[in-house]
């Protein structure tokens, strides 16, 4: 059974299918024909009974008299047998066994203990017994035995004769004959039925699967060629398991095109941007590894203004690298670290720094409480960096205005503000306006606040401020108070 199943698993997939729906159907043939064959076989034996049950009648006492006086006897040749449909043959049975078989008797039919039973219950069998037997032959018949019943003539009622029981049988033959045909064409109608399901099953199958033939070449298509551009055609309308494993794969391969071509951005922006930072450190270095080798040596101011850009560069470059690993973690990686966080404190941490960056500026802060689930060092990291932006571009001496109130952090500065058409580039990767170019940074920030606020389930934006300036705006879901489950025991 076990090499059955096995030899069954390696088939295709479409062989089994074809395999399952010929077994079903036939299991459902093979059940509707037997149980058929049994209804028509119950339906011609009731028949037969009913003509059997006809055939009784009282019979006159002197020939039931004369058949016993030379009883035992047997039907002479010429009448045994089988004549004709609608033969019958008849036999008295006694008590005893002995047999008397009436001489327009198709034959002897062999007697058997229960006729004998009726014989001698007459009284208590008179329905009969029914059963099948055979006639001296061997051939199949019919056979009702009944309690024996006489009558002297027609007037008079019948009456049971004691420890006598009349035997009548009829031939099966035709029966069995048409039992037998039918048997016949159940076979053949079933086999042709199975051979048919089967042929079926598999042109349904082969259809079926025609959408996972295509979801198969697309995949093998990908595996070898790398190419995600690759799509299957789905029914707008169509909502079967196999439209939505196709609708599936369109999303996953288009999904992972657009995660190739970030990637492939990023890579190339990280590039650009490395390689200023880079070619930078590398002509100072060469600058005093020369003075060092040459023994001519820098004047102090310059080699100190080699060294503090050396410093600047180192720190640019650190920065940056900070931000790549920043985008380059997972959704799994943040989830983890997901939390209870005290959006308060975040913000109050994030201006202290924000403090000791631009000492020569107001920052005014106007902040409630409010409890948000967020990866704590990367929500602070993004408040430092809207904070970073604003002691950026403010001028010197100037204020910044910070207010957290109901879960909506503002930050507003005084500076140039940023021009309209570049309002909807600000949070992409490595862009940077072009009038802040110069300025140290890595176009990174604000991409890296956009992210941390969209997995916290908010938003952010930056407008124009009225006077001049940039307000920066953060809206994070959350309550007054931590859950019940944050709170300490």
């Amino acid at each position: 059974m076990s090499n059955l199943a096995r030899r069954y698993r390696s088939l295709p997939l479409r062989a089994r299918l074809a395999v399952l729906v010929a077994a079903a159907v036939a299991f459902a043939v093979a059940a509707v024909s037997v149980t058929a064959w049994f209804i028509v076989q119950g339906k011609l034996y009731q028949q037969v009974d009913a003509d059997l049950q006809k055939a009784v009648r009282p019979q006159a006492a002197a020939d039931v008299n004369a058949a016993l006086e030379t009883c035992p006897q047997a039907a002479s040749e010429s009448t045994s047998g089988f004549r004709a449909r609608g033969t019958y043959y008849g036999e008295l049975v006694r008590a005893d066994g002995t047999a008397c078989v009436f001489s327009n008797s198709a034959g002897t039919v062999k007697t058997v203990a229960s006729d004998r039973e009726v014989a001698r219950t007459a009284e208590s069998r008179q329905g009969g017994l029914l059963r099948n037997g055979t006639d001296g032959n061997g051939n199949a018949v019919r056979v009702l035995t009944m309690p024996l019943v006489v009558t002297d003539n027609l007037a008079s009622p019948p009456q049971l004769y004691p420890n006598t029981a009349l035997l009548v049988a009829t031939p099966l033959k035709a029966t069995q004959d048409t039992l037998k045909d039918l048997a016949l064409i159940l076979l053949l109608v079933s086999g042709i039925g199975v051979i048919g399901a089967g042929a079926a099953g598999l042109a349904v199958a082969r259809a079926g699967l025609r959408p996972v033939d295509k979801l198969t070449e697309a995949v093998e298509h990908v595996a070898r060629t790398e190419d995600l551009t690759i799509r299957i055609p789905v029914e707008d309308d169509s909502e079967d398991e196999v439209a939505r494993l196709s609708r599936s794969f369109n999303s996953m391969t288009a999904s992972l095109a657009s995660s190739r071509e970030t990637q492939r951005q990023l890579i190339a922006d990280a590039g650009h941007e490395l390689r200023t930072p880079l070619t930078s450190l590398r002509t100072n270095i060469e600058l005093l590894t020369r003075s060092e080798e040459t023994g001519r040596p820098i004047p102090p101011e310059d080699r100190k203004a080699l060294l503090a850009s050396v410093k600047a560069q180192m720190t640019e470059l650190a920065a940056l690298i900070g931000d790549l690993q920043e985008l380059s973690r997972s959704e799994g990686e943040r989830g983890e670290r997901v939390q209870v966080v005290d959006f308060q404190d975040t913000v109050e941490a994030a201006l202290r720094r924000a403090r000791l960056r631009g000492p020569e500026l107001t920052i005014t802060a106007d902040v409630s409480p409010w409890f948000v689930r967020a990866e704590p060092s990367a929500l602070e990291r993004a408040v430092v960096n809207i904070l970073d932006n604003a002691v950026k571009f403010s001028p010197e001496g100037g204020t910044i205005e910070v207010q957290l109130d109901d879960g909506v952090l503002t930050v507003r500065d005084h500076g140039p503000g940023i021009p309209e058409d570049e309002l909807p580039y600000v949070f992409d990767r490595f862009w940077r306006s072009p009038s802040a170019r110069a300025l140290p940074g890595s176009g990174l920030g604000l991409s890296i606040v956009a992210r941390t606020v969209q997995q916290a389930g908010g938003e952010v934006t930056l407008t124009h401020a009225e006077g001049g300036g940039t307000v920066a705006t953060v809206r994070l879901p959350g309550a007054t108070t931590p859950p019940p489950e944050t709170l300490p025991v």
